[in-house]
């Protein structure tokens, strides 16, 4: 079947397309024989019950400096001229974000979203895995100095980090006794209006921060990510570096206890992040990571997640 896409994402022209999970999905959808359409977040609008985009047709091909070409802009009803749209514009998860879901959400009944925008909204990653707090290392959300300072005191080393950072941006280890506490709570406060997270260190991410890729509830893949020397962050995006892994009985038994409930979501692709067998975050806003997976392991996770797309078409 061929199919009109809608993808909802950060401009074309700044991909990376060495690693970038979207752009994966849009090769793979064109080699499908689906038609694009490409669109930032602020083209969408409503009037009368329709929701709209400015959108380019688009074809792209895997020529990194030459990788896309746009058509004339063209304003598509994205309830009667797509058949799906993928929401795939990157953090921060803020307003604008918050209030393209409820745009989306207005599609419900004609047009597929992906990842569902309902339960993005409902699935901040840093909020959402609270609900498997048994899976977690120790975990405190708080602006409180005096909180974060306690639960330092009980567990020695702590990560503290924003709520709604994505890429390992603000993320800075605090070690028992350093001094710099409470002048990164001060700045954090005066950064951002929401609590902060800070959880115990977990000195296993020297061994790899493995994400973990699930299409449909189920685990297909994962990479493990390791940081760069002198650094905690193993995100691609603050310089880690990738390397193949298999998934272990832990963490096949993570993705049992959290892959019926993503996909009774609607939450179609979704990556989960792993230390030392206990869960950090569940990434579903635009997760990442497919490229490498597929690299290290010769798979073709794009197409496992477009058939997942079709088969619920």
């Amino acid at each position: 079947m061929s199919l009109n896409v809608a993808v909802q994402m950060d401009p074309i022209q700044n991909v990376k397309i060495a690693g970038d999970s979207t752009f994966a999905l849009m090769l793979k959808a064109q080699e499908r024989g689906h038609r694009l359409w490409h669109y930032l977040p602020d083209a969408l609008s409503w009037e009368s019950g329709r929701v709209r985009a400015r959108a380019h047709p688009v074809t792209v091909r895997a020529v990194e400096g030459d990788h896309y070409q746009l058509g004339a802009p063209e304003t598509i009803d994205l309830g009667s001229d797509a058949d799906v749209v993928l929401m795939r514009q990157d953090p921060p998860f803020d307003i604008g974000y918050i209030t393209a879901t409820h745009l989306l959400e207005r599609l419900k009944g004609e047009t597929l979203v992906v990842n569902d925008p309902v339960e993005v909204r409902n699935a901040p990653e840093k909020l959402f895995v609270l609900r498997y707090a048994d899976l977690m290392p120790p975990t405190l959300i708080s602006r409180s100095l005096e909180e974060i300072r306690a639960f330092r005191d009980r567990h020695g080393s702590i990560v503290l980090k924003p709520l709604h950072g994505k890429g390992g941006e603000g993320v800075f280890k605090l070690d028992e006794g350093d001094g710099n506490l409470g002048a990164l709570v001060e700045l954090f406060g005066t950064i951002f209006e929401e609590p902060f997270i800070a959880q115990a260190f977990l000195p296993a991410v020297s061994e790899g921060d493995k994400r973990i890729v699930l299409v449909n509830g189920e685990p297909v893949g994962g990479v493990n990510r390791l940081p760069a020397k002198g650094e905690i962050r193993s995100n691609f995006a603050a310089g880690g570096s990738g390397a193949r892994t298999e998934l272990t009985e832990r963490e096949l038994e993570i993705c049992a206890r959290i892959g019926p409930d993503l996909k009774d979501r609607g939450l179609l692709f979704v990556g989960i992040d792993v230390i030392g067998g206990l869960l950090t975050e569940i990434n579903v806003t635009s997760p990442t990571g497919i490229v490498a997976i597929d690299r290290y392991n010769g798979t073709d996770t794009p197409a496992l997640i477009w058939d997942a797309i079709e088969a619920k078409l």
